[in-house]
């Protein structure tokens, strides 16, 4: 099993290095649900909403970039049985992006003002894009978790920098 080197002399392979990141993008998601149920049930737009949204989207299409530019190719290059895998895996981040771009217009539409009476219609569309975009990132997760951990962790090519947690969140 090829592991990789990070400050601290701490090795991680690169199948954990995969699964940290996607608790951290559950954990992020689950926080970003609450926030916008908390908005939704007439608490008020929290401050940090549109700002929060923008950062977990921004850290998912880093996470899918660095997986569809360099860890993918990798992948495909030392385990050809893995293609059909990757290619599904690459088709469910231009899905997950389409949702993140359709979710942020909706946010942005959204009342800025504390209490401001929020149509009913606007409040369905958002929540039915954010759960859809939770049943996708969570399958996705599993299914590539289930797929590729193995692979990952046989490999001894360094991954891309944007692969890793602290990349995505700063630790």
């Amino acid at each position: 099993m090829a592991t990789t080197s990070e400050p601290a002399d701490r090795l991680t392979a690169f199948g954990n290095q995969l699964v940290d990141v996607h608790l951290w993008l559950r954990e992020e998601l689950a926080r970003l649900r609450e926030e916008l149920d908390s908005f939704l049930s007439g608490g008020g737009r929290p401050r940090n909403l549109r700002a929060h949204c923008l950062a977990f989207c921004s850290a998912l299409t880093r996470h899918h970039t660095a997986e569809d530019r360099g860890v993918f190719p990798v992948l495909a290059e030392a385990y050809p049985a893995l293609r059909p895998v990757l290619d599904e895996l690459a088709r469910d981040h231009v899905q997950v992006e389409e949702i993140l771009v359709r979710l942020q217009d909706l946010l942005d539409a959204l009342p800025s003002e504390p209490r401001t009476e929020l149509d009913p219609t606007e409040a369905r569309r958002v929540r039915g894009e954010l759960d859809g975009l939770v049943a996708l990132v969570e399958s996705h997760f599993t299914y590539e978790e289930k797929k590729l951990v193995a692979a990952l962790d046989e490999l001894g090519t360094p991954l891309p920098e944007e692969f890793a947690l602290r990349d995505l969140t700063g630790r």
